[in-house]
């Protein structure tokens, strides 16, 4: 068989690299039984490399090229159309063109055919490509046939596919191209078939695109396509477009635009009988594959020919589940203000800790709400919990519940509900007194210090065997109900605080600038502990050029051969101690930590410099502590004038002082987790020394794409298979493409919500109000936290916030961000410094530009632009 050339029945499921991904599922679709696909060849990699393997030109191009970042347009523009120039003037090889020749007789060479592009980085399953190499249609005799083969080739250096590799950190070096050459045939109509809904992502329903003629006037926008859904072989939406145009091929090649007749533009491209009958094929093809398609198909005299089948790339997983009934999930990552994916030893050790019934599904990990809603009683709950936390998930789950037939109810629904119990009583459980949250900091820091000593004792599997062991300790602690109580009774404090106090004395939120400057968050704390550092450095001018200049991770080392270096570094030091086990997206244990990578904390300590005279931190407390105390007094006073005004204000000031001496503590439990995942990580990052040591592993950090039973495993035995951490990283690169869903069922259709309000001003963007006060200033866009750059004023807006992120907080006067609850932590930590915050809003990074000056209504929960 030769190499050079395939016949699309010779090509085998291993031959990616021989003939792209455009022409491997080519083959494998004409080996589908009753598939009708034309027929053709494919000019392999094999061929484009022997055409350019003693051309110097070419080679020196190429190497020029790989230096280049997408930012250098004009010098990739220049080099590429070089690379293209040289490659539709290149020769052939005589193998080649024999080969050619020989299937074009077999095919008929007086025959037109469709010669495209099918490149080794298209098509795939992380990674489409789509529409980056060229396609020409039409093309007759074996002359013309080359030179487009010649124009496939360079195709793979446009300028667009160019910089589409290098953001996708494909190597040009390693990219080929192999190109199709598939008999024309010449349809009536053509279109798309997507296997799963490309809007909603359900694959229960198949979407189907048709218009007359070649599917090229569809593809290039020159034509509106008809829009057919089926589902489950019932045709449940036609949309049919007027049809002006179409496109058709010349019998003596090339194609041509022709009007449609007035009384064809708005009818059906396909009758009802060929819309099911396409839909099945849609079916047997995506069983095939085994997975959602992306096909395009035309129709010749009533046959359906397939001419291109590829992976649907953007839906996102579906969580697993082991039966066949409908499910519905929730993202953990929109209560844990991290939708980014987590690895899978970060995964690992996420589902040993909790206790909720959790789903992997994208990098991510969803809860299985189906028996919360199955019965009405939990139903109730879970949708009052999700109306303060994120009413656009519940907005979502309603429209589930509204279908009615989606989830069964339990037969024995007809219980009347069981009286819940009110805030009160579980207020009234625990006792009014600070000392609880100390005692229970104190046990928490005990148990980590003898973590530390302990796990120092432990290797190999037995280390494993420990942290697993160690892991109950952990969940002991997170799930102590006195500890639940503590911040429980704060929260619904807050929730009473804010109800009665608008029913008795029409004010809003009062809760919020009682929870200023509490004690006790180790959180808050942090922040306010970053403007002492800068305090320390602030006398010394040297260590501060120091820092502005440096770029070396261990800064640390040097800081001391300046004069104040010392007292800086301990500064820092002392700072790391205590808060160096965070970082953004903390949840994930294998994210990069403080004091894994001090440098994150130098842009901080310079901007808090610039930004803030001397004792700022001390000042910001005891300002919010003093806003917190008249708010106290003024309230109680109100309250006073009012009937039956003692007993009110007595009530009132109760539930004041469980705010200010527990929500402070809301912050810590998750406090002490993170801490111990970065004790049970350093101790596996030395195991993972030994396995790079023994080469079962090439680097340490290698391991994060292990699970915590496969690292057992490998460190049990010395062995691995690499391949499972090559396919991971595969993986990885192509769920941080995707977007978190905060609602998908088993379906996987995606369920949005929206925030149902009216009143809103008219380019109002809506939210959840979750710290009040109004304030206007410029808008700071931030997606990565070392790359903040802020001056004190600044609101900021960003995806979502975690712990690690209140070190900018000291500088901003307001907060927007696209995920988030009234008790997650971006939320707590907003009120807590008294800055105006919405939070939970819909896509506020690209609707909000970076710069813009904006209003934020804390209070009523909306943006506007200015």
């Amino acid at each position: 068989m030769n190499s050079l050339v395939l016949g699309f029945q010779e090509m085998e499921k291993s031959q990616l690299l021989l003939v792209g991904g455009k022409g491997l599922n080519l083959g494998e679709l004409s080996k589908i039984h009753g598939i009708h696909v034309p027929e053709g060849f494919c000019i392999t990699t094999k061929a484009y490399q022997k055409a350019l393997e003693q051309n110097d030109a070419f080679h020196a191009l190429l190497k020029q090229l790989a230096q280049l970042k997408v930012e250098d347009r004009n010098q990739i523009g220049e080099i590429s159309r070089k690379i293209r120039q040289l490659l539709t003037e290149i020769e052939v090889s005589s193998d080649v063109v024999t080969a050619v020749v020989d299937y074009l007789s077999k095919f008929g060479g007086e025959h037109a055919y469709a010669v495209r592009s099918s490149s080794t980085a298209e098509d795939l399953p992380h990674a489409s490509f789509a529409g980056q190499q060229d396609t020409y249609l039409n093309i007759i005799g074996k002359e013309a046939i080359l030179q487009h083969i010649r124009k496939c080739w360079a195709s793979l250096f446009t300028d667009r596919a160019v910089i589409y590799r290098l953001q996708n950190g494909f190597d040009h070096c390693q990219v080929y191209i192999s190109v199709i050459v598939q008999k024309m045939v010449f349809p009536q109509a053509s279109g798309i078939l997507f296997t799963a809904d490309p809007i909603t992502n359900n694959r229960k329903l198949l979407s189907i695109d048709a218009s007359y003629g070649l599917g090229e006037a569809m593809v290039s926008g020159i034509v509106s396509a008809d829009s057919y859904k089926v589902k489950e072989n019932t045709i449940v939406d036609k949309r049919i477009a007027a049809k002006k145009l179409a496109i058709y091929a010349r019998k003596e090649g090339g194609t041509v635009t022709q009007e449609i007749a007035p009384d064809q533009q708005k009818a059906k491209t396909l009758t009802d009988q060929q819309i099911l009958q396409l839909s099945r094929i849609g079916r047997q093809i995506e069983a095939y594959f085994g997975c959602p398609q992306d096909i395009e198909w035309c129709l010749v005299d009533d046959t359906f020919y397939m001419v291109q089948s590829r992976p649907i790339t953007t839906l996102f997983p579906i969580p697993e589940v082991n039966d066949q009934e409908n499910h519905v999930f929730i993202s953990v990552g929109h209560q844990q203000m991290m939708t980014d994916p987590i690895k899978p030893l970060g995964l690992s050790f996420f589902l040993l800790t909790t206790r909720a019934p959790m789903r992997k599904a994208g990098g991510r990990l969803f809860v299985d709400i189906t028996p919360q809603l199955a019965s009405p009683v939990s139903r109730n709950g879970l949708l009052h919990v999700m109306g303060q936390h994120d009413p656009l998930m519940k907005d979502a789950i309603m429209n589930i519940i509204e279908r009615g037939d989606f989830i069964k109810s339990l037969p024995n629904d007809n219980e009347p509900p069981r009286p819940a119990r009110s805030n009160t009583d579980s207020m009234a459980q625990i006792e009014n007194n600070p000392s609880i949250v100390s005692d229970l900091i104190k046990r928490s820091q005990l148990s980590i210090e003898e973590l530390k000593q302990n796990i120092l004792t432990k290797s190999g599997p037995d280390l494993v065997d420990f942290i697993l062991e160690d892991i109950q300790e952990l969940r002991k602690i997170l799930f102590d109900p006195q500890s639940t109580a503590v911040f429980m009774a704060a929260i619904n404090a807050s929730t009473w605080i804010n109800e009665k106090m608008n029913e008795w004395l029409g004010e809003k939120n009062a809760a919020d600038t009682l929870s200023q400057s509490v004690p006790n968050n180790i959180t808050s704390e942090m922040g306010l502990a970053l403007l002492d550092v800068a305090d320390v450095i602030r006398p010394y001018p040297e260590v501060i050029d120091y820092l502005q200049q440096v770029k070396d991770e261990n800064y640390l080392d040097g800081l001391v051969k300046v004069d104040g270096g010392q007292e800086a570094r301990d500064a820092i030091l002392a700072f790391l101690n205590k808060y160096g086990m965070r970082c953004a997206g903390e949840i994930d244990m294998t994210r990069t930590r403080w004091s894994e990578k001090p440098m994150i904390l130098v842009p901080m300590l310079i901007g808090n410099i610039k930004n803030f005279e001397p004792n700022a931190g001390k000042r910001k407390f005891e300002q919010g502590l003093r806003v917190a105390l008249e708010k106290e007094k003024e309230l109680v006073e109100g309250l006073k004038q009012l009937p039956d005004g003692e007993q009110k204000s007595k009530e009132t000031k109760r539930m004041i002082d469980l705010i200010r001496n527990f929500i402070g503590y809301r912050e810590y439990p998750k406090y002490g987790m993170i801490h111990r995942y970065f004790v049970y990580k350093q101790a596996l990052l030395k195991e993972a020394e030994q396995l790079v040591q023994a080469g079962v592993i090439h680097e340490k950090e290698d391991i994060y794409y292990l699970t915590l039973e496969e690292l057992h495993e490998a460190l049990r035995t010395n062995k691995l298979d690499y391949q499972i951490i090559n396919k991971r990283k595969d993986e990885y690169t192509l769920y941080e493409k995707l977007t978190t869903p905060r609602v998908i069922t088993s379906d996987g259709e995606i369920i949005t919500g929206k925030y149902n309000r009216e009143n809103l001003p008219g380019e109002a963007i809506a939210g959840l109000p979750v710290s009040s006060g109004v304030i206007e200033g410029r808008a700071r866009v931030i997606l990565n936290l070392e790359e903040a750059d802020l001056e004190e004023g600044d609101i900021l807006v960003t995806r979502f916030t975690d712990p690690s992120w209140t070190t900018l907080f000291v500088s901003i006067k307001g907060l927007v961000t696209e995920v988030g609850g009234l008790m997650t932590h971006g939320a707590v930590i907003a009120r807590e410094y008294g800055i105006p915050a919405v939070v939970g809003v819909e896509n506020a990074t690209q609707l909000i530009k970076d710069g813009q000056r904006i209003r934020v209504h804390g209070t009523e929960g909306f943006i506007e632009i200015l």
